[in-house]
């Protein structure tokens, strides 16, 4: 029969352990910032439903704040205990319902956005961002970043028009400083469209800096800016 002194010094590097695949579990190396245009969200074959406070304003919607691993792969799903609160960003409502939008059928009020996005991606950064912080910090992100005006000052509009990859991508990094990666979608006729633009973040949320890696995908050499 064991000790109690063995089975103590056994309990304390279970504790041990277990803080230790904790800490691994939440350690992560950059987050990529991820917005996407409603435009082509809507103008796919699976469309979309508005919110029910309203169609959104034209301009980019928050998808997410992502952290992620230098070799390409991600956390997610990283702790739980610690589900989704709306009373813990109560103050914030309003501007994820402006900033943050959700788009996705049946109409919804973004409680299941957000919840979605805190759980999956949020709880992976909780070394960095509790929740509240979280979503504060990722609204900062959306106002120093500015796509839509960075697109417009190059004269690039959300006019149905086709315009060349290399140029949304100069006007993006002109604008916010650093290398966007781009990603498309196709509409319901099958043309390339731009969707959503990955901007990398540092582990504190706060500065935008060059990504380590981009994701994997690629659009064609023009592609549209569709209305909304």
């Amino acid at each position: 029969m064991e000790s109690k002194g063995s089975i103590l010094i056994k309990f304390l590097m279970f504790l041990q352990l277990s803080v230790l695949c904790l800490s691994q579990q939440q350690d992560f190396d950059f987050f990529y910032f991820v917005q996407q245009w409603p435009g082509s969200f809507c103008d796919s074959q699976k469309s979309c439903c508005y919110p029910t406070s309203g169609k959104p304003a034209a301009d980019f919607g928050i998808h997410g704040l992502w952290p992620n691993y230098r070799d390409g792969t991600y956390p997610s799903n990283c702790d739980p205990s610690s589900p989704f609160d709306q009373s813990q960003i109560s103050d914030l409502t309003s501007s994820l319902q402006k900033n943050w939008p959700t788009l996705a059928c049946p109409s919804g009020d973004g409680i299941q956005f957000w919840t979605h996005e805190w759980e999956k991606h949020g709880t992976c950064s909780e070394s960095s961002l509790k929740q509240h912080d979280y979503f504060e910090t990722t609204l900062n992100l959306k106002q120093k970043s500015n796509l839509l005006d960075a697109l417009t000052s190059a004269g690039i509009q959300a006019d149905g028009n086709s315009y060349s990859l290399s140029s949304i991508k100069e006007a993006i990094q002109k604008g916010v400083g650093f290398t966007p990666f781009i990603q498309c979608n196709v509409d319901s006729s099958g043309n390339s469209q731009l969707y959503q633009v990955y901007l990398c973040v540092d582990t504190s949320g706060t500065n935008f800096i060059e990504c380590p890696v981009f994701p994997h995908g690629k659009c064609g050499s023009q592609i549209e800016f569709p209305t909304f």
